[in-house]
């Protein structure tokens, strides 16, 4: 490969720590559609004859059904998808083949592919955690009445809905979802014709290939052009922080499905048993995503340390890029398949959550709050009445809506009989109608309102 300048060929070693095939094979796709975009532009141009350019095309569909039904062999010699198509497309079609290679470098070469297969990946993300959302959404519409507690630092706090709680899910996916069309807005551009670095000297057109590939427009730089991973680095953030997301969602199972929990039960699809103890059923599936959720930032890191010292333009440190953001989109997809499986197929148990929510005093706050509107009382005073009140149904055993009128005003007088009208899960979630709040009638607003921004997606 390397013409006369080198009199020996590489060790094997040599060979092995160089040679990428073994994983950047799965960039074929993306490399055979820039040297389509690339052939016909230098036919156009006028740079190769039309019949080199017209043979190079046949060849690289001939090459593009081979790969698709037999696979990229791994030629070691050959080092990478690059070379390896273009020798593959010499033996189909012979010295035209040779001709592909003019006005570009493996530098902008390998930067457009890798460019397209992070694009490529960008989409499938979204579209599976919008598949997610709709999941999220579909199960938040069946429990926008379902009571269950609402925790701070794991413990009981306030009455909420199942489906405000799964809504929340719903808000951080959209984040991540927009983060990730900004990502792929940012990398929409083609290094394609940056060349090794410093651009070529042929009459080029680079608008053409960037349109061809679906890009809006060729990069600006040559010199960042085959230098540049931000856009690989961006995704994997976007990757990252999907994770973070997915893992507090398996998180939530794995602690629901537990014995004292008792909120959900995973269906056997989604779950796995003991070699020892017959009655176990395991949250694996939630467990190994919360696991995927730290490869995946590992990922990121990676490639962030790969890439913090390397002077412009490139260096073949960056051969590295690629393994860290196949194992990241491998694991995401995966993560976020397991969690529609799991949203969608869970049973949740009504009346386990309610009674949970029914411990801890959970409308305490509502009973400050109906001193502070009802009687007039300063919230800080209310927040000492109220403090009384749950000593006193502690004591005693009791909910606070089970203490009697009587032991209320004991504490203070101004406590009426219209206070037991707020004291009551239903009535606590009921009440809590502030815009993004949890009373069912907001959480069914708040359903229709994402399934119509998704509807206008689509």
């Amino acid at each position: 490969m390397w013409g006369g300048r080198f009199a020996e060929g590489p060790s094997a070693v040599m060979r092995e720590i160089n040679a990428s095939i073994p994983f950047d094979k799965r960039m074929w796709r993306q490399d055979l559609a820039g040297s389509r975009a690339h052939a016909e532009m230098l036919g156009a141009q006028g740079i190769i004859t039309a019949d080199d350019a017209k043979a190079i095309g046949f060849g690289l569909d001939a090459l593009a059904s081979e790969y698709d039904e037999q696979g990229v062999p791994e030629n070691l010699a050959l080092e990478d998808i690059h070379m390896a198509a273009e020798h593959r497309l010499a033996e189909m079609i012979g010295p035209a083949a040779g001709r592909l290679h003019t006005a570009r470098s493996r530098n902008d070469q390998v930067a457009t592919d890798f460019r397209l297969w992070v694009r490529d990946a960008v989409d499938q993300a979204e579209a599976a955690l919008g598949a997610l959302q709709d999941a999220l959404l579909a199960r938040a519409e069946e429990h926008a009445e379902s009571v269950m507690p609402g925790f701070t630092h794991l413990q009981v706090a306030q009455p909420v809905t199942l489906g405000h709680h799964l809504m929340a899910y719903f808000e951080m996916f959209a984040r991540d979802r927009s983060r990730l069309r900004d990502a792929r807005a940012r990398m929409n551009l083609c290094p394609l014709g940056s060349a090794a670095l410093a651009g070529t000297g042929f009459a080029i057109d680079r608008d053409a290939t960037a349109a061809a590939l679906g890009f809006d427009g060729p990069t600006r730089n040559s010199l960042d052009s085959v230098s540049d991973r931000d856009f690989a680095i961006e995704y994997l953030t976007c990757a990252a922080q999907t994770a973070l997301h997915l893992s507090r969602l398996a998180e939530e199972f794995v602690i629901w499905a537990s014995q004292p929990f008792g909120f959900v039960s995973l269906s056997d699809q989604w779950s796995t048993g003991s070699s020892i103890m017959p009655q176990k059923r395991n949250p694996d599936a939630a467990e190994l995503v919360r696991g995927h959720s730290g490869r995946i930032t590992g990922a990121l890191v990676s490639l962030m340390i790969t890439m913090k010292g390397l002077p412009l333009a490139y260096s073949k440190d960056m051969q590295d890029d690629k393994p860290p953001v196949f194992e990241a989109h491998d694991l995401l997809g995966l993560s976020i398949a397991a969690m529609t499986g799991m949203v969608e197929s869970a049973t949740f148990r009504r009346t386990r959550m309610r009674a949970a929510a029914e411990t801890g005093f959970s409308t305490a706050t509502d009973l400050a709050d109906w001193l502070v509107r009802e009687a007039g009382v300063p919230f800080r005073e209310a927040h000492h009445i109220t403090g009384r009140a749950v000593a006193r149904a502690d004591a005693a055993g009791l909910r606070l809506d089970q203490l009697d009128l009587a032991a209320l005003q004991e504490i203070d007088d101004r406590i009426d009989g219209g206070v037991y009208g707020v004291l009551s899960v239903d009535a606590s979630v009921s009440s809590r109608t502030s815009f993004g709040g949890t009373a069912p009638a907001r959480v069914r607003e708040s359903v229709k309102a994402a399934r119509r921004a998704r509807e206008e997606e689509a």
